[in-house]
């Protein structure tokens, strides 16, 4: 590649750094990132805000290096430009510090990083794939960066961006959380949702995601079933599938193309699946998954959708939140196929959540209820939990409680 289109592209973003609106301030301690010789490894979805928390982290340092990968005019970038961009950096400033943003869409990128972290650079970079560092980087620098899995804005942040007081909860505070709470559930956390409420934009970054970042990347040739299958994971979010049911609903000639797809699909941080608990690792990888969105708002604007989501919406804003927070999630299914929703371990005990809108009659309450007591029973050592719309109680059992939450308050309360 010529390297005065290099050198113009580098000049040109950072002319334009200067112009850049710092958006809206993460939740996020990068202290640590900061000031660690470390790679700073930022991955998450498309558009989720990952170049903004560069931003941020850009001020903390006078002089550094930055380039944008995603720029039309790098389109025939390759690995051997690397020593190029140096010399232009080099030319032009002295630093470092070096910030690539989306660096995956260059094959071989891996090699360059470990060879100028080596070099003594402290290195920040940026990606929209999951698998960013399911790669040579990861087996070659074991224990020598830092991950920082960005999702869209959490309710905590979007509470604070408007100045909404949620930590006193007198009866008006309430009922702003509250309106921000319903807001947050259909509509998300994407930036630009937050800042212009633009919807139009939701569906922009779906296709984006669809077309560049898998359809192009992956060299999809059967773009319509890929388009398809994305949609049918999209409309039955939440709901536990297996890879022979979505072939037989899509036509689709194997299972093996099912799951190839819904890889390509969680490396884009689109779906997540979630599996089941099992003591056997095997079974786990056999078992039936569930599938959920990285975001109710890309979701909501995207699928097909039936009277009765506002409890699939609830659960996967549950599944998100726990992702968040880093928990080593599954679902349960008890011997007598009972499911419970989300189970993890932490601190000596299996931490076992139901999911449910509402207790509409004494039956709902009572399938939920008793999900829990047999899970309960099946494993050592477990807390439970129903996070609900709005209902707020104990329930004791007579062998152990249940405690019954409103799902701002355990979202807002309960770390």
């Amino acid at each position: 590649m010529k390297k005065e289109i290099i050198e113009e592209v580098v000049l040109d973003q950072k002319e334009n750094l200067k112009l850049k609106d710092l958006g809206i301030k993460r939740e996020i301690d990068y202290s640590k990132a900061i000031a660690s010789k470390q790679i700073v490894v930022i991955s998450g979805v498309r558009r989720c805000g990952k170049s903004t928390l560069f931003l941020h982290l850009m001020k903390n340092f006078k002089y550094f290096y930055y380039l944008n990968f995603d720029d039309e005019r790098l389109i025939d970038f390759q690995v051997s430009d690397f020593q190029e961009l140096m010399v232009v950096f080099k030319t032009h400033y002295r630093s470092d510090v070096v910030f690539f943003d989306e660096i995956q869409n260059i094959e071989g990128w891996e090699r360059f990083i470990r060879r100028v972290f080596e070099e003594g650079y402290k290195i920040f970079i940026t990606g929209s794939n999951a698998k960013l560092l399911s790669s040579e980087l990861a087996t070659h620098l074991t224990g020598r960066y830092i991950k920082i899995e960005l999702f869209p804005f959490s309710l905590v942040e979007i509470l604070n961006y408007n100045k909404a007081d949620y930590k006193k909860l007198t009866s008006d505070n309430k009922a702003n959380l509250i309106k921000y709470f319903d807001k947050y559930l259909t509509e998300g956390g994407f930036p630009e949702i937050i800042k212009y409420d633009d919807k139009e934009f939701l569906k922009r970054v779906y296709s984006d995601i669809i077309h560049k970042d898998i359809i192009v990347r992956h060299k999809i040739r059967n773009s319509k079933t890929f388009k398809n299958l994305s949609l049918y994971l999209m409309t039955n979010f939440t709901s536990e599938l297996s890879y022979n049911s979505v072939k037989t609903s899509l036509n689709i000639k194997s299972t093996n193309t099912v799951k190839e797809y819904v890889g390509y699909l969680e490396e884009s941080y689109l779906v997540f699946e979630l599996y089941k608990y099992d003591f056997s690792l095997k079974k786990q990888f056999i078992s039936n998954k569930k599938v959920y969105a990285i975001d109710n708002g890309i979701r909501d604007i995207v699928a097909f959708k039936f009277s009765d989501d506002k409890g699939k919406y609830l659960e996967n804003f549950v599944f998100i939140e726990l992702k968040r927070r880093q928990k080593e999630v599954y679902f349960y299914k008890t011997k007598n196929n009972k499911e419970v929703d989300f189970i993890y371990y932490e601190d000596n005990c299996f931490k076992l959540i139901q999911v449910a809108y509402t207790f509409v009659d004494d039956k709902t309450k009572k399938r939920e209820i008793n999900s829990l007591i047999e899970a309960a029973k099946e494993l050592p050592n477990t807390e439970s939990m129903i996070i609900t719309y709005n209902e707020d109680e104990t329930i004791n059992t007579g062998t152990n409680e249940i405690q019954v939450v409103p799902a701002w308050k355990w979202l807002l309360f309960q770390s």
